[in-house]
């Protein structure tokens, strides 16, 4: 296989398991230039050195008891919740009912690697992968009974994320959780290409730590993360060209003025424009097929020629910046809804790359677990 091949990432197994870690704190606020994935994953950095100086200078804590963390922060007036443990990635699912992790989107075989070879190096996760599920009723009655107590810590970063945290050492309460997740079935908002090294290194090193890796697991029904679209810059196609793909694909292509191609942009119609002029395309989500992929799976390929790429575009300015009469087209698109994409990732199927964008996420170097800490117990 091409180390450039684009693969799905192997499943992990239910049980859902969070085992606790002793967890390294280093608020943003108070941390080294740059981020702590920067600071770590420097070429030639000796992991060790770098932590025992930052512990020493006051900006680094050790907890001695290992727990789980419930992480709460705000960013613009979305506050996100989360509990922070040691993924269980040591058992692989053999059939789709027994997936607990759901990946929707592939992953570049050499980024894993290169990842690997990195965590492997730092043995170090420096920041949790997301993932997002609807948790119980009394999942959520628990961390509204600890949330009650004092957190651990609280700060605002330089970011002006707002945060708390507590730790969740008690055995009733540890034991409450794991009987909460045992059965759940959680998809990855963000983090595919570090869930797959975390799988890559338990592969080469099972039994011990790297049986684990870090993630942030979200409520989605207590605090949702807002679910936004990722745009389209489609370069070397014009609007013509782009209309008659959509015939060729048999999708309604119509020019409008401006202000109704916007107010149009929703779950039934993307919108296109060369910076000139605008049309809206119906492409309609339907129960099991999102707008992305019809867009990806019919409509791109309908193009004359061999266009380049689509170029992935995070706000509509940035996609209308670069829209050019006869060179390029903005594709602005919807949001995905989250059970749709639960859906077609519990069948197997991805979506295409850069379809979903969860937001707001955590400054990362909150927490950070390093995997000389010795095993997590089962």
């Amino acid at each position: 296989m091409s180390s450039r091949a684009v693969v799905v990432p192997p499943h992990v197994a239910r049980p859902l398991r969070l085992r606790p870690f002793r967890g390294l704190m280093l608020p943003p606020a108070r941390g080294p230039r740059g981020t702590v994935e920067r600071a770590l994953a420097r070429p030639g950095a000796r992991v060790e050195e770098l932590l025992a100086r930052w512990a020493a200078e006051g900006r680094l804590t050790h907890d001695a008891t290992p727990g789980l963390y419930l992480h709460e922060y705000t960013t613009a007036g979305i506050t996100v919740r989360g509990l922070v443990g040691a993924l269980d990635v040591s058992r692989r699912a053999h059939d789709p009912g027994e997936q607990a992790v759901l990946p929707h989107e592939g992953v570049h075989c050499d980024q894993v690697e290169q990842l690997a070879e990195r965590m492997d190096h730092m043995e170090v996760d420096p920041a949790p992968i997301l993932l997002v599920h609807r948790g119980s009723a009394d999942l959520r009655a628990l961390l509204a009974t600890i949330r009650e107590t004092a957190p651990l810590a609280r700060f605002t970063d330089h970011t002006d994320q707002h945060h708390r945290l507590w730790a969740v050492r008690d055995p009733d309460h540890l034991a409450r959780v794991e009987a909460a997740l045992a059965a759940s079935r959680v998809l990855i908002a963000d983090g595919h290409h570090r869930y797959a090294a975390y799988l890559a290194l338990q592969a080469r090193h099972p039994g011990g730590t790297r049986d684990t890796g870090l993630a942030m697991l979200v409520d989605h029904d207590d605090t949702p993360m807002f679910l936004g679209p990722i745009h389209r810059v489609l370069p070397g196609t014009s609007l013509e060209s782009l209309a008659g793909a959509a015939r060729s694909a048999g999708l309604d292509f119509t020019y409008v003025p401006r202000r109704q191609a916007l107010a149009a942009l929703g779950p039934t119609s993307v919108v296109a424009t060369d910076g000139r002029r605008w049309a809206i395309l119906a492409i309609a989500s339907t129960a099991d097929r999102a707008a992305v992929e019809i867009l990806h799976q019919d409509l791109l390929p309908a193009r004359p020629g061999s266009p380049p790429p689509a170029v992935y575009r995070h706000t509509v300015e940035s996609a209308l910046a670069d829209a050019r009469p006869g060179e390029s087209v903005a594709v602005l698109m919807p949001a995905v809804d989250l059970d749709l994409v639960t859906r077609i990732a519990t069948t197997g199927r991805l979506l295409p790359e850069k379809a979903t964008s969860f937001q707001p996420k955590p400054t990362p170097g909150l927490l950070i677990r390093a995997l000389r800490d010795g095993p997590v117990a089962h």
